[in-house]
């Protein structure tokens, strides 16, 4: 099977500037867009791959280890902390301690970066409606766009609460006309685009690696209809995924995250990495993972180091754990030095130039096991939850030596296998969050998380070019 592989793009607007800019290794080196020339792009399939390529392409920095969703999921969950870091730290300690303002340097950088990756999904799909193409290959771009779409919003929703709903790329006069949408409004966007893309995009088998399937589409909007607690919804799209037999679970846990065993049977929607060299897409998880220190040839970021409530969420004998989780490194000169920190995303023999990290790892967005966990919370039934344990070799929920004592309900129980079966994939809080779970798990654990505080506050900078654009509750 063909693996389709994201070039790198930073062509993009901002809500509040509208501002076009230029970019490395994207269809705009070929043809930059602008008044001049941008009606004679989008005319062919390969103008249309290119631009499709770039919209793709920002998965790199929505999805990156210092990028919105890792520092939600991760950073504001109890899985992880931070130590020493680069950059403002201030600013990324407030995740951790949720002390959160409208200043914050970080929460304004991933805005930007959320409505510049979607001014490229937009224009792909505006420039679609006048083009004289094959009429498949049309509704096939646009449900990979559309998937894209829906996958932002979801994540920015859930992150910001109410915000503007661009469905097509705006001019900066325009942007100014455009106010914060209620949330309801935002998931039936979310749930329209989606929709679409299940039923227009193909499945695995027929697609290359790398881009959105039928499968993928129903995997995302079932956890939309979850996260909106309709689960007849959810476990009816969910349920197709298993159906379709396209997907399976991987035999060794810890075979997941090898390099070098990319696009398994397990994975639904995989962002794709080159790595190896400068010069290609390559992975930055394990050294913005390592420990805050200077190691051989690079420096590590320090960021999601794990925390050792994490490390005891554990069942004796799990092997998920040791899979998950390095508990050190051995320093320069020679002496182990003991921390918790990612394993997952494993890099340790990938070439190192100018102290980065060319990492070859991929990163699963949506994986089978994450369905399987769903389908159990959207039917109350859990024999897909005991797939996952089965796997994992640990007794299964219902049997006598399961630890019924802490997890005496099904819900605990999908709380707690989620939480050790996609540890530090980003999806910790985002799970607290939807089942009303966060403020009373957080708080017990010293994390001031209050209902306002669920919420990221708007950025001062956006209120201050947009009039019309209102505060969030608690930070006015």
């Amino acid at each position: 099977m063909k693996r389709y592989s994201y070039k790198k793009s930073a062509y993009g607007l901002m809500l509040v500037l509208a501002t076009l800019t230029g970019c490395t290794n994207s269809f705009l080196d070929l043809a930059p867009i602008s008044n001049a020339n941008s009606e004679n792009f989008y005319r062919t399939t390969a103008d249309f791959d290119l631009a499709a390529n770039a919209a793709m392409a920002t998965l790199y920095t929505i999805y990156g280890p210092e990028g919105p969703v890792s520092y939600a999921g991760e950073i504001q969950s109890d899985n992880v902390t931070l130590n020493a870091v680069a950059g403002i730290q201030a600013d990324k300690w407030a995740y951790r301690d949720y002390t959160l303002n409208s200043t914050n340097t970080i929460n304004y950088s991933f805005w930007q970066m959320y409505y510049s990756a979607l001014y490229n999904v937009n224009i792909v799909i505006q420039k679609l409606e006048s083009a004289s193409l094959n009429e498949d290959y049309k509704k096939s771009v646009r449900a990979q766009m559309l998937f894209l779409r829906g996958l932002y919003y979801f994540n920015m929703v859930r992150t910001w609460g109410d915000v503007p709903l661009v469905l097509t790329p705006i001019t900066a006069a325009e942007s100014y006309t455009y106010a914060r949408k209620p949330q309801a409004e935002v998931y039936q966007q979310i749930l329209a685009d989606l929709q679409y893309a299940t039923e227009n995009l193909p499945l695995a088998s027929a697609t290359a690696k790398g881009k959105p399937t039928q499968g993928a589409a129903q995997t995302l909007l079932g956890k939309v209809y979850l996260t909106l607690n309709d689960k007849t919804n959810a476990a009816r799209v969910l349920k197709a995924v298993y159906d379709s037999k396209q997907y399976s679970l991987v035999p060794m846990y810890a075979s997941l995250w090898s390099n070098t065993n990319k696009n398994t049977s397990e994975s639904i929607f995989e962002i794709q990495f080159l790595g190896g060299s400068p010069t290609s897409p390559y992975s930055e998880y394990y050294q913005t993972f390592f420990p805050a220190v200077s190691y051989t040839g690079y420096i590590g970021g320090g960021i999601n180091q794990v925390t050792n409530d994490l490390w005891n969420e554990y069942e004796p004998g799990d092997p998920r754990k040791t899979a998950s989780i390095d508990t050190g490194y051995v320093d320069t000169k020679g002496v182990f030095q003991s921390i918790k920190f990612p394993k997952k995303w494993n890099d340790k023999t990938t070439p190192v130039t100018t102290g980065k990290v060319l990492g070859l790892s991929n990163f699963m967005v949506l994986r089978y096991a994450d369905l399987l966990l769903m389908l159990s919370e959207a039917t109350d039934d859990p024999t897909y939850l005991n797939q996952v344990r089965t796997r994992a070799g640990v007794p299964t929920y219902g049997s006598a030596n399961y630890p019924s004592g802490r997890y005496g309900t099904l819900a605990l129980a999908l709380e707690h296998e989620r939480r050790v079966e996609l540890a530090l994939e980003f999806h910790r809080w985002f799970d607290l969050k939807r089942t009303s779970r966060a403020i009373p798990v957080l708080t017990t654990k010293g994390k001031p998380a209050t209902e306002p505080k669920l919420i990221a506050p708007i950025p001062l900078t956006v209120l201050q070019q947009n009039s019309i654009i209102t505060q969030n509750p608690g930070y006015n």
